[in-house]
């Protein structure tokens, strides 16, 4: 492997910039190409065109095609050779264009990435980090907005992580290319480039640990969590009830798997209540894990039922539908309100 090109875009002054989402992920991609020459990106129209939704634009173009790789369309195959690349000491870092795409790699994801380490007793490393722009809200047709984190974080050997703000996009990127285990890293592509969620990011601080939840917001009277997408939702709906007088506690999950739920459980406990929001199915989901922990772990603290607000228990609908499907502010202050009249 030849040595890191450097980069051809100017690097800024102060270490602090205003960035979306997308613009994080592209740069703490950039960040962790010029870090380390084993880091691989692979990928359907990553490299000349710079992703369908240009999270990798200017990788190729400046650090070569060795190095990010416009691939077949064949995830099984991006997948496998990933598994390769990786046994050999590399760091690839595969594009799964949209959630709905990953299914032809299922088998080499659960059967070869999630096993190889265990299999082997240790000797075999595989850190690969897998991306995959996921959820609703972008009028896609069927395949293009689901959310299939449920299959993945069920699966032992794998772990998964969700981004939901600029600051957090571009170290856990970074993170998950250092880590030895593979990761799925799930991205809400209806909030790459939305300038709402645009921010500070401090590319000198010392970021939080890559397999912890975050308390975004305190409050007294039930507790919202929420991870990807859904989590801007759960602060609008804490802004909406402030305005009511009450107190919504939000929690990022960031983490899928492993769960890291002591906040949780440490927030339940104050407030009695709990709401987890998903866009996902509710069956045999995320938000049916968190429930039954919480129910097992503050059994005593709950003053309510566990309610979940997610998607549907159908498929992913037409996007002049999809506005009804999604777990909006009205689903979400209408289930605090069932929660705090208990």
């Amino acid at each position: 492997m030849a040595a890191p090109v450097k980069s051809t875009v100017d690097t800024p002054t102060s270490s602090v910039q205003n960035l979306t989402i997308g613009k994080a992920l592209n740069l703490g991609l950039r960040r962790a190409m010029e870090a380390d020459d084993k880091v691989i990106v692979m990928g359907e129209d990553v490299g000349k065109l710079g992703g369908v939704f240009r999270i990798t634009d200017g990788l190729q173009k400046d650090f070569g095609e060795h190095r990010v790789l416009d691939t077949p369309l064949a995830e099984s195959g991006i997948i496998g050779t990933a598994v390769g690349l990786a046994v050999r000491g590399y760091r690839p870092v595969c594009e799964i264009q949209f959630e709905g795409f990953i299914f032809p790699g299922f088998d080499q994801i659960s059967s070869q990435v999630a096993k190889l380490h265990y299999r082997t007793q240790g000797k075999v490393k595989v850190p690969i980090v897998i991306r995959v722009p996921f959820g609703g809200g972008i009028g896609a047709v069927e395949h293009h907005s689901e959310s299939p984190e449920s299959l993945f974080s069920h699966i032992a050997g794998l772990k998964v992580v969700s981004c939901s703000n600029p600051v957090d996009a571009y170290w856990m990127i970074q993170q998950a290319i250092s880590a030895d285990d593979p990761v799925l890293f799930f991205e809400p592509k209806r909030l790459y480039h939305s300038g709402a969620l645009k921010a500070p990011v401090d590319t000198a601080a010392t970021p939080d640990p890559l397999f912890a939840s975050r308390v975004l917001r305190r409050g007294d009277a039930a507790t919202l969590v929420a991870y990807g997408p859904s989590v801007k939702v759960c602060l609008d709906a804490a802004t909406a009830a402030e305005e009511e007088g009450r107190s919504l506690e939000v929690i990022d999950l960031r983490t899928l798997s492993p769960l890291d739920l002591e906040p949780v459980f440490e927030s339940v406990r104050r407030t009695g209540r709990l709401i987890t929001v998903s866009e996902a199915s509710a069956e045999s989901s995320l938000t049916s894990e968190i429930a039954a922990r919480v129910q097992q772990e503050c059994f005593y603290s709950l003053e309510a039922p566990v309610l979940r607000v997610t998607g549907f228990d159908t498929p992913y609908p037409p996007s002049k539908l999809e506005e009804h499907f999604l777990p909006d502010l009205d689903r979400v202050l209408h289930a605090v309100d069932r929660a705090l009249d208990w």
